[in-house]
């Protein structure tokens, strides 16, 4: 069985910094089982202004945040999913949100970018969030075989729309990898929940990886990193504060599951004859 490692931080606007602790957690990972890591939403810099973003977007395939999870991948052997990455648009105003996945070589194999953006206001809070002021929406999604099985990509808000998920099962998804950076708010009451149904409605592994805790821009992400698996078991979970979670992926079992509590062959239409 292969296993999967999933990192939790609370980062803040010094990139290198950051950079730093992710290499610190890679290499110990790199000791151990998992053939593939994942890490957060915003991972290399959670600024204090969202056009920190605009300033700090790369091209894909060039820039110090790119080329450090690939030199990374290459050092440790291991698939790494790049939780997100602000790359530039045509627009000189807006960038993606993206998920770039590196193989063990250091290559980019896989792009997933954000399609779903945060734009709400809280209830009973002066908290507000516009992603797309900052942010293009993505349109594409994303699957990939990797060493651990097939994976579908999905970032943070993407979580409340099963929409999504239900079309990336059609391509026979075993797990579903989901950054975040969850806020603290509504994380409290939505994020385990959601997570879970995501996996027992596909019956996948559903393996997150998220910020937690304050940031500099007053921010409070949740935190609660967790790999579930298709029976909506939380196979491991680090509640708050920095650092990974490693699952094995049982194919054997996610397999056994599918073809004995055939749910996801039931799927019909409403109103099909």
């Amino acid at each position: 069985m292969a296993s999967i490692a999933s990192i939790q931080l609370t980062s803040g606007p010094n990139i290198q910094a950051n950079l730093l602790e992710v290499s610190r957690y890679l290499e110990e990972i790199s000791k151990g089982k998992s053939k593939l890591a994942v890490l957060p939403e915003n991972f290399a810099f959670m600024p204090e202004n969202d056009m920190s973003f605009i300033i700090n977007a790369e091209v894909e395939g060039s820039g110090p945040i790119q080329e450090f999870i690939a030199e990374n991948a290459a050092k440790y052997k291991i698939w790494i999913i790049a939780g997100t990455i602000p790359l530039k648009t045509k627009n000189p105003n807006k960038v993606t949100s993206s998920s770039l996945v590196f193989d063990d070589k250091g290559q980019i194999v896989a792009r997933y970018d954000k399609i779903h953006l945060f734009d709400v206001q809280l209830p009973n809070s002066d908290e507000s969030y516009n992603e797309s002021e900052v942010f293009e929406h993505g349109k594409n999604l994303k699957v990939i075989e990797t060493p651990v099985g097939i994976i579908g990509l999905a970032i943070c808000y993407d979580l409340r729309f099963p929409e999504l998920f239900r079309l990336l099962h059609s391509s026979d998804v075993e797990i579903i990898v989901l950054p975040a950076a969850f806020t603290e708010q509504t994380g409290k009451v939505h994020w385990e929940p959601l997570v879970k149904s995501r996996a027992i409605e596909n019956l996948c592994y559903m393996v997150t990886s998220c910020q937690d805790g304050y940031h500099i821009s007053g921010r409070q992400t949740h935190g609660n990193s967790m790999i579930v698996n298709p029976w909506g078991q939380i196979m491991s979970k680090i509640e708050s504060g920095s650092g990974f979670i490693e699952s094995e992926i049982n194919h054997k079992q996610l397999t056994s599951i599918r073809e004995k509590f055939p749910v996801l062959k039931h799927i019909t239409l409403v109103g099909n004859k």
